[in-house]
């Protein structure tokens, strides 16, 4: 089958002849078939030039004709222009044209006219189906201007879902909005509807259908870290309130940042409860941390390494869970295809690593503010209190999120489950101003040992990390 593409600019009267061949063609011919593109005289120039570089081609002449080879996987033939085209219709068809040029002109004027309905219809068809409108909180920090790029790549929602994106932050932050704003609008993404800026905290989330929460800077000093967890409940309560009331009924809420990952879902669970369900968190740092930990041990890289869980409160106590981590495309004796996988495990035989250097790599990258978040969600199923955000393993189906409690060999002893929710309790009376001091949690072993370094204090430091050992059985490692 002979397929040939026909692209021209729309008021040109070659093109129009060309056009009339090719029709007459395909009509009698039925291995004969043509692809029409037109352009707009506008854009036409720039559109010839970039298709002529992407397919190293010479042209420069509207219209411009290439074939299809079908049976070598599509690759493109360039036939050539107006003239080209005609004498291989004539040669291998006997079709020949005898349109005038002034019958050429009121076609090429005929096909400029349908061309200008054509994008002005599609305008209009746009214009029915409205964008997603994101918005994003705290919108002057750096993650946001590290994120936007992320938003309009196309990869996160879909190369042909537009989005327009909103930039909310407080007044003071509005000079650096603007900069930010122009330079998203730069970006030419083809998905970037628009661009807007909010200072009114009234007007925010208007018809929202996805929020994005980063940390809020504060301009006040914070002196404890009761302070600082006590400030999040003012900001979280006034999101919750305008959620409920100004927000898309199918909004999703993702909750992201640096610090009090969980403590913030929770907290807007609480203020938003007509959309609880609809929250999350999701910060994948440490599991992405504990990937190129792990890869640069195996020689590897960390996109070859899945289902590392991590368990508990993101921004204190967690544990990093390898028993279902599987690495891909893994060089070895043995090899497979591409989905064959191998437990992390079994390729790390070194134990103490695992325990210690591993555990004291990932606390020296997270020690800073214990940053970063999994993705988080609260449930019964694993013995979890009521009324917390706890990271755990889930998966995502039919635009929403699933616990994962068909996973077989993860039961967490109750010591560290103990650990992991008490301080997620502790932060969140302290944030609703039901309990005044913040005591991390220890348990009978800890106390102990703080015993034990008051009356000797040339301990050997390795006790101090015997926990994880303990704890893991060179299985996983807790933070």
């Amino acid at each position: 089958m002979a397929k040939f593409v026909l692209a021209g600019r729309a008021d040109c009267p070659y093109y129009a002849k060309a056009e009339l061949v090719a029709d007459y063609l395909q009509k009698n011919l039925p291995d004969f078939r043509i692809h029409k593109i037109t352009q707009h005289p506008h854009v036409w120039e720039e559109w010839l030039k970039a298709l002529c570089e992407k397919n190293k081609w010479s042209h420069k002449n509207s219209p411009i004709i290439w074939r299809e080879l079908l049976d070598r996987g599509g690759k493109g033939l360039l036939l050539g222009g107006y003239n080209e085209f005609l004498e291989y219709a004539q040669l291998y068809y006997g079709v020949t044209s005898s349109m005038t040029t002034e019958l050429m002109t009121m076609v090429a004027q005929e096909n400029l006219g349908t061309h200008i309905e054509k994008e002005l219809e599609e305008e209009s068809q746009k214009g029915l189906i409205g964008p997603l409108q994101v918005w994003i909180t705290s919108a002057s920090s750096l993650a946001c201007y590290n994120l936007i790029p992320i938003l309009t790549s196309g990869e996160v929602f879909g190369k042909h879902t537009e989005i327009s994106i909103n930039l909310f932050d407080h007044k003071q932050a509005e000079e650096d909005l603007k900069i930010l704003m122009r330079e998203a609008q730069d970006l030419a993404s083809p998905i970037l509807r628009s661009v807007s800026i909010c200072t009114r905290a009234e007007e925010a989330f208007c018809q929202a259908q996805v929020i994005i929460v980063l940390d809020h800077s504060t301009d006040r000093e914070v002196y404890s870290l009761e302070d600082c967890i006590r400030s999040r409940a003012p900001l979280c309560q006034l999101y919750g309130s305008l959620i409920e009331k100004n927000a898309h009924d199918s909004v999703r809420i993702i909750v992201g940042g640096k610090s009090f990952v969980n403590l913030k879902t929770a907290l807007l669970m609480r203020y938003a409860p007509n959309f609880s369900r609809n929250i999350i968190a999701v910060a994948l740092g440490v599991e992405g941390q504990a990937k190129a930990t792990l890869a640069r041990k195996l020689k590897t890289t960390p996109s070859c390494i899945k289902d590392v869980i991590i368990w508990g409160n993101i921004s204190g106590n967690n544990y990093v869970d390898l028993r279902k981590a599987k690495i891909y495309r893994y060089e070895s004796a043995v090899w497979g295809p591409p989905d064959y996988s191998r437990p992390v495990l079994s390729l790390i035989f070194d134990s103490e690593w695992v325990n210690r250097d591993f555990v004291i790599t990932l606390k020296n990258l997270t020690a800073t503010g214990r940053q970063f978040g999994g993705i988080l969600a609260a449930h019964s199923q694993f013995g979890i209190p009521e009324g917390i955000v706890f990271s755990m393993p889930v998966k995502f189906e039919n635009g929403t999120w699933v616990v994962l409690t068909d996973l077989k060999d993860i039961e967490i002893s109750e010591q560290i489950m103990t650990r992991m929710t008490s301080d997620l309790i502790q932060e969140k009376l302290v944030a609703l101003g039901e309990l005044i001091n913040f005591q991390p949690y220890q348990s009978e072993a800890d106390l102990a040992k703080e015993d034990k370094k008051t009356t000797s204090p040339t301990t050997d430091d390795n006790e101090e990390h015997q926990k994880f050992s303990d704890d893991s059985e060179g299985k996983s490692v807790e933070e």
